[in-house]
């Protein structure tokens, strides 16, 4: 069986979750002409999380002939007030339900930790995300949902980046929760670039447990290199000299990605999180990966 491919619309995020001068079904249109399997969600993208309204997006998923593997949350595990915390887990918890109501079992619902507020601690911080994932894996397992802890930089509407942004923080809260039918690694090959580490070594430490992948690219303008990105904690940030493109064109190594995935049997979805610079980049990058899968999960 060949990998499939889904398609997020980074390039319209503030549009459709921020000042909403795009709808999600806008979106769905639009994507038609993608050659995509599937589309991610993201929470921001809905208006509601009504049955109703939720089951609309499904079935405009569905006309447009597409699956939606992938629900995207940025739950906020860290913050330091314990009634921030228990909203963080509770609404993470009815996303688990939206996204089994919207791509049936085996649905992937991203996790974070939280952000990397100045109070907390790198123990706390631990501590409570385990705690508040705990509260939510019962949810999963009930509704067979699979919980992908993304290595994330910062979520778009955050004000502070990743709690385990960086690989070792990451690892840690990664062993600490055992389950592996109903949680395991949104793996973004990017997101390590952005945090100062190599994908390539993350991706060998974690492939037995990647249950979904994000595939997008970063290149270096001209004449800047990546230690002069490095920030005091050894992160890059996104720095604008740190540019989105076209995937398969950029910092990532693609071959050696995919080929790591193909030794551990990876069976999951991988979704483009793409078109910075307009849908004609986004199309390129799926063929890329088109041709990435082909080589590497031959039918």
């Amino acid at each position: 069986m060949s990998l499939k491919l889904a398609a997020f619309p980074k390039c319209y995020i503030d549009q459709i979750a921020g000042d909403r001068t795009m709808s999600v079904f806008d979106w769905i249109e639009m994507a038609r002409s993608l050659d995509a399997d599937g589309l991610e969600m993201y929470d921001g993208f809905f208006e509601s999380l009504d049955d109703a309204y939720v089951d609309s997006v499904g079935e405009a998923i569905r006309d447009a002939g597409f699956a939606m593997p992938m629900l995207c949350c940025s739950p906020d595990f860290t913050n330091p007030d314990p009634d921030g915390r228990r909203r963080a887990v509770d609404r993470e918890a009815q996303l688990v339900r939206v996204a089994r109501r919207l791509g049936g079992p085996g649905t992937v619902c991203r996790v974070l930790s939280g952000q990397r507020y100045p109070e907390v601690g790198r123990e706390q911080g631990l501590a409570w995300v385990v705690e508040c994932i705990g509260q939510v894996l019962p949810v999963a397992r009930e509704h067979d949902v699979v919980l992908g802890l993304e290595n994330h930089y910062k979520d778009g509407f955050w004000k502070y980046p990743e709690f385990a942004q960086k690989q070792d923080v990451f690892l840690e809260l990664l062993d600490a929760i055992p389950d592996r039918t109903h949680f395991g690694v949104q793996y973004d090959p990017s997101n390590a670039i952005v945090a100062g580490d190599d994908p390539v070594e993350l991706l060998r430490r974690v492939a037995d447990r990647v249950v979904s992948m994000h595939a997008s690219d970063r290149s270096l303008a001209e004449g800047t290199t990546l230690d002069e990105l490095r920030q005091s904690d050894g992160t890059l940030g996104y720095s604008p000299n740190l540019r989105h493109g076209v995937t398969g064109r950029g910092l990532n190594d693609y071959d050696a990605i995919f080929g790591i995935l193909a030794e551990h049997g990876y069976r999951g979805w991988v979704s483009i999180e793409d078109g910075m610079n307009g849908m004609e980049e986004m199309a390129e990058s799926l063929a890329f990966l088109r041709r990435m899968i082909a080589k590497h999960f031959p039918a």
